[in-house]
């Protein structure tokens, strides 16, 4: 199931990416957005506002070799 996951996250980050959105500076705010974390649950930003949240990608990680 993880894999499928980052599947769906890549494709979400790729599309934002492309869209007209800018990429966002040092220290400014990011647009609210959802994906599902390990367990299949719907997550969105706002969900955890007052807390620190960290966002990594491993662009590699689903990719053999």
């Amino acid at each position: 199931m993880p894999s499928k996951i980052l599947k769906s996250l890549i494709k979400k980050v790729k599309t934002k990416m492309n869209s007209s959105l800018p990429m966002l500076k040092v220290g400014e705010t990011a647009p609210n957005f959802s994906v599902k974390n390990h367990l299949g649950e719907n997550v969105s930003l706002k969900d955890l506002l007052g807390q620190n949240v960290v966002l990594w990608f491993y662009p590699k990680a689903d990719t053999p070799g």
